[in-house]
């Protein structure tokens, strides 16, 4: 049994990882908390579902979803932040929060406010069977194209001249500027696949649940902002640290500790205890 919670834990992280690695992203970059970011999640589970009702094709609707979130990012950038960057940061976080509201009164008026079914159409095979713990397909595929995922952001990241650009522009924005970096560019591509990855995480969650509703990124909003934190804000590897370990924490304690504590509680556990043992998070950089 042991086993199998884990599996099913990693499976958690792996989707928390994708939304809050877009968050972070963001975070550190422009020091925004962008909590409409959880809305461009909503909107990946719709844009996955209309793109595969349109093509019967999961690969199709996936990769549409994560286009379209991505430009929707660009435009949230563009039009929203970028005019905020001189302002205090109070300012900003309250337009993303005004934003995601607006994001979620816009999927009732266009989708309605009924839950949707998400059906890939092909009946779940029997679960692959390895030391006696089941694994299903679905399961599978979330974890290989999570894996995926992360792999590629950690290169763009790390190993071209786009990511050495966003590193730049986050150490100092001014000093990025001075040396001939187009910050406008690196921080709309930061943002940009930040939602990218968040629409992933949307579609890949409503085909597991096979449901996409319009409030679906609330739970997430809080989640993911617990899961920064954990990880230490701007801090990438922790994030994707904080998310495993959130997963597995869930899963565990929902497990052996039946409903005493509701599972999406125990997010805002982990927060108050991260802000009260260690603010500046569990996986922080080293003077951060």
């Amino acid at each position: 049994m042991l086993l199998q919670q884990l599996v099913n834990g990693v499976v958690a992280g792996g989707l928390y990882a994708l939304v809050a690695l877009g968050l972070t992203m963001v975070y550190g970059v422009l020091r925004i908390l962008h909590v409409a970011h959880a809305g461009i999640y909503t909107l990946g589970a719709y844009l996955g579902l209309v793109f595969y009702s349109a093509s019967h094709n999961f690969p199709l609707a996936l990769l549409g979803a994560m286009a379209l979130g991505a430009l929707a990012g660009y435009l949230i950038q563009r039009l929203l932040y970028q005019p905020l960057l001189g302002a205090p940061p109070l300012v900003p976080l309250i337009a993303s929060i005004g934003l995601f509201i607006l994001l979620g009164d816009t999927y009732r008026l266009v989708f309605g406010a009924q839950t949707l079914a998400f059906r890939a159409g092909v009946a779940e095979p029997e679960p692959y069977r390895l030391a006696g713990v089941a694994i299903t397909g679905t399961q599978v595929l979330i974890l290989a194209v999570a894996a995926a995922l992360l792999a590629v952001t950690w290169l763009v990241v790390n190993r071209t001249r786009i990511g050495l650009a966003w590193r730049a522009v986050a150490t100092d924005l001014e000093i990025a500027r001075a040396m001939g970096v187009d910050a406008a560019r690196a921080v709309g591509l930061n943002v940009a696949l930040g939602s990218a990855l968040a629409a992933a995480a949307g579609v890949l969650v409503a085909y597991h649940y096979n449901e996409v509703f319009p409030a679906m990124g609330d739970v997430p909003a809080y989640k993911m902002l617990a899961i920064v934190v954990l990880g230490g804000l701007g801090n990438p590897v922790g994030t994707v640290a904080a998310s495993l370990f959130l997963g597995l924490a869930e899963t565990l304690v929902v497990a052996y500790a039946g409903y005493l504590l509701p599972r999406d509680a125990i997010a805002f556990v982990a927060l108050i205890g991260a802000l009260m043992l260690r603010p500046q998070g569990l996986f922080a950089r080293r003077g951060t």
